[in-house]
């Protein structure tokens, strides 16, 4: 199957990243938000994050112009009926992303391929809610999306193969690298990293080391381009915390328990940068450590 309309449900950090790279790679973008300055919000990032590129001599000024001509907006979800592959880019919560599924199906086209950008749940389990399992796959990006090159394919028990052969081409078309990773809890890339950052929150948590000394730690010794808790503010607490709580949920093995600390900040809405503080506080000039 042919895409060239590609429908984009959530204009948050990830669907106005999304939007982004597909309409620089030609496709004809319809994103949805069900608020207004969130869909005004992502296309000032999608002009930013453009004139970065422009600046870093990436792309074109021309280049740059036709990719924000493709980009539409949209507070219908009905919209998106005509589109050929619809991305789903909520927050990470099973029951929105059932209730958006369940208000899109009667407008979609037979043929339309239905994804999730989900970090962690599963594929089958979503696909199963829908009309049209054998064209439901796990399309998982990586934030900052124009900047990562590797996309997550997931199949569900009953995702066709000319469901995944057609998104592989799709990933290919975008410049990116697929991954195939089966459906289990949090896929490959978040498997390993979010129990990594929730052991860099129980150091924290036990005082083996400060804020500072555990990402200094990490970045001199590992090599690592970010501290695991300057990259859990930058991922958002609250989705670190609901990929740990799948993890522990589904494979039921008390190492994937979420530290008590990070249940705390969560609770406290200190959720990282999108809030302005986490593990570091970001209201003056430059980030302070919180703890």
């Amino acid at each position: 199957m042919e895409i060239t309309k590609v429908g984009v449900v959530g204009a948050g950090q990830m669907g106005n990243g999304i939007a982004h790279v597909f309409a620089l790679a030609g496709y004809d973008v319809l994103l949805n938000d069900i608020s207004q300055d969130a869909l005004e919000r992502a296309l000032d990032t999608v002009r930013r994050n453009l004139e970065r590129q422009i600046a870093r001599e990436k792309i074109s000024e021309a280049e740059a112009q036709a990719a924000v001509g493709r980009i539409r907006t949209t507070l219908k979800l009905e919209d998106l009926g005509g589109t050929d592959l619809v991305i789903e880019a909520a927050t990470e919560r099973e029951d929105v992303k059932n209730a958006i599924f369940e208000r899109l199906l009667p407008h979609l086209k037979p043929e339309t391929i239905l994804t999730s950008n989900t970090s962690s749940i599963s594929i089958t389990r979503l696909a199963s809610r829908t009309d049209r399992p054998e064209k439901f796959m796990g399309f998982h990006f990586m934030n900052p999306v124009p900047v990562m090159k590797l996309v997550e394919l997931i199949r569900g028990i009953a995702t066709d193969e000319p469901t995944f052969k057609t998104l592989l081409g799709v990933v290919e078309s975008l410049g990116k690298t697929a991954a195939s990773a089966e459906d289990f809890p949090a896929f490959i890339v978040n498997r390993i990293l979010m129990p990594m950052i929730n052991e860099a929150v129980y150091t924290l948590y036990e005082g083996v080391g400060s804020v500072k000394s555990i990402d200094e730690s990490m970045k001199l010794g590992a090599n690592h381009p970010m501290g695991p808790l300057e990259l859990a503010d930058f991922i958002g607490l609250d989705t670190c915390l609901a990929i740990m709580n799948v993890l522990h949920d589904g494979l039921a093995d008390t190492k994937y328990r979420p530290c008590p600390l990070l249940t705390k900040y969560v609770e406290a809405g200190w959720l990282g940068r999108k809030t302005q503080r986490g593990f570091y506080d970001y209201r003056g000039e430059t980030p302070v450590p919180t703890r």
